[in-house]
């Protein structure tokens, strides 16, 4: 067994600074960008958590609190997790900005909109889908389309095992994003937000 110097007995040097003369450039992040079209990976879709931070909001923050996340976020869906860090579903812009559920939760609890939480207008987990990373992994971004086309989602959870026997989010992918990448835009024509309608635009007919 070798033996390990004590921290101590350890000979360290001090590095010889230099100036900046002559240095005037910074590296920048090489970006390579990818065509993508129907025959393409559908993992080339996928928000990956394991590289990109997902943004969760606690299930009690107000509806204005997940509002101004997505703001500053620049995103149009939250993750939910409750007090035990445990997921429990999502909540859209669509839904704070004037979706009926706000106006359900004021009437059902008898409130105010100000104490209205992300998790009363939240679409719980049990109605979201899903597919499994590993079925992305050997899948073409037509095939994602064709799968999605009928259900009219607009964000697909991406997930894989945990180690435990259980299953985590790995990811997202979204309606808008496969729209972006394919050239499609979101508003010319206005129905071009499923995945279903960009197979329309695409193609001028569904798949």
């Amino acid at each position: 067994m070798a033996n390990t110097l004590h921290p101590s007995k350890v000979h360290f040097s001090a590095l010889t600074l230099e100036n900046l003369d002559g240095v005037s450039g910074i590296v920048q992040p090489v970006t390579q960008t990818q065509s993508v079209t129907l025959e393409s990976s559908a993992t080339m879709l996928v928000t990956d958590f394991s590289v990109s931070h997902p943004y969760t909001l606690p299930t009690g923050s107000s509806i204005a609190q997940a509002l101004e996340t997505m703001k500053q976020a620049g995103v149009r869906l939250l993750m939910l997790v409750n007090a035990s860090g445990n997921f429990t579903g999502v909540v859209n812009a669509r839904e704070l900005i004037g979706g009926r559920r706000i106006t359900l939760a004021m009437q059902k609890h008898q409130i105010g909109r100000d104490e209205v939480t992300a998790e009363m207008i939240q679409t719980p987990r049990s109605e979201l889908h899903s597919l499994s990373y590993a079925k992305i992994s050997h899948a073409s971004v037509g095939d994602l389309v064709e799968t999605l086309k009928s259900s009219g989602d607009q964000h697909v959870l991406i997930t894989e095992p945990d180690g435990s026997g259980g299953s985590r989010i790995r990811g997202i992918i979204s309606a808008s994003n496969i729209s972006r990448a394919l050239g499609v835009d979101l508003n010319h024509p206005p129905e071009a937000r499923t995945f279903s309608s960009i197979c329309q635009v695409l193609l001028g007919h569904d798949l």
